[in-house]
């Protein structure tokens, strides 16, 4: 089971460490159905070719989602991601990586909240950056 980290032990400054994200063309489609996004644009590669983009592309619920899980895997099973604003650059493209890296930027001691900012690059440069605030448990003993 993953440690989770403790409120009492994350320092502003602190880097997260960075997760490659392969981009299949499999995965890219998968996770457009299965958040129901169903535009052609994440599945046809000829559709979205005529629509200007040189591939099909990643969807924005699923972006989110990996931010989500990027912080989750960071702050263990106890903390809880409580907002994630997120703003869209470069798209993902099949046969890409996207990496995940973030840094702490802020504490708020009486709700155990830490602020992170959050930035995802591939090949073509940034595809998403932002913040997200995660909310994590004392360490035991702590008042």
């Amino acid at each position: 089971m993953p440690r989770t980290r403790t409120y009492e032990e994350v320092a502003v400054g602190e880097p997260l460490p960075e997760l490659a994200i392969p981009l299949t063309r499999t995965f890219i489609v998968a996770t457009a159905l299965a958040s129901r996004d169903y535009q052609d644009v994440h599945h046809d590669p000829d559709l979205a070719r005529e629509r200007g983009s040189k591939d099909i592309f990643m969807n924005i619920l699923t972006s989110n989602a990996l931010v989500d899980r990027y912080l989750t895997e960071w702050a263990g099973p106890a903390a809880v991601v409580q907002a994630i604003r997120l703003r869209l650059g470069a798209p993902n493209h099949p046969g890409d990586t996207m990496v995940l890296s973030g840094t702490v930027t802020g504490r708020t001691d009486e709700e155990r909240r830490v602020e992170i900012a959050v930035r995802g690059t591939n090949g073509l440069g940034t595809h998403l950056s932002g913040t997200a605030e995660v909310r994590l448990p004392r360490e035991a003993g702590a008042s």
